[in-house]
């Protein structure tokens, strides 16, 4: 897939270089094409190149958020061509909400009226993103929105990405449980001083 990543920071540097790896093209929106984050991503691969924010949105099929909430939504004000898309919100609204909204996820789709909308790659730390084995177990992922559409390709860029699988949380109404999940995971390895070398893995009794 043509994917735009909005934030070359740690979340989207670390999926740039995951789906770069398993042969999609990324394309990091930016604000700052001179960016040190960006220019560090197209060395480790010629799938990943930099462009505006508005171009990379335009010109890619899928497009995630790894930005503060909001200027995700500011940025969805400010594209109308992405109702037309896929978009993917990997932002947390646990310490910041960006107002009005309660999520960029609300946000996004009130602003845009994109449907295809899911919400995924919030749950972990970066670290796990860049590297989600675990010895010989690959952790977990999960996601949530009514877009099933949306929520099947999240669930195969989640195994582009190495996860083992992506759970459904639920609809539209989950986003914000999700988020929680995200802030349990913020709390056990920061708050907690746990380490952020934690990550969650659903085990099923046989």
């Amino acid at each position: 897939m043509k994917i735009a990543i909005i934030g070359a920071g740690n979340v989207g540097g670390a999926l740039a270089k995951r789906w770069a790896k398993a042969g999609h093209t990324i394309l990091l929106g930016l604000r700052d094409l001179n960016s040190s984050d960006a220019k560090e991503l197209e060395k480790f691969s010629q799938n990943i190149s930099s462009h505006t924010i508005s171009d990379a949105i335009e010109n890619s099929e899928l497009v995630l958020f790894a930005t503060p909430p909001e200027a995700a939504v500011s940025i969805a004000k400010q594209n109308p061509s992405l109702k037309n898309k896929i978009v993917i919100d990997a932002t947390n609204a646990v310490f910041k909400k960006p107002e009005p909204y309660k999520t960029a996820f609300e946000g996004i789709k009130k602003e845009s009226g994109c449907e295809d909308i899911v919400k995924c790659f919030n749950s972990t730390g970066f670290e796990n993103m860049e590297n989600p084995k675990y010895g010989e177990v690959a952790i977990d992922m999960f996601a949530a929105g009514s877009s099933l559409k949306a929520k099947e390709i999240a669930k195969q860029l989640s195994l582009d990405a190495g996860f083992a699988e992506c759970y459904d949380f639920g609809g539209d109404d989950k986003v914000e449980l999700l988020e929680q999940f995200a802030l349990s995971w913020i709390n056990l390895a920061i708050l907690q001083k746990q380490g952020r070398d934690i990550a969650f893995k659903v085990l099923r009794r046989k």
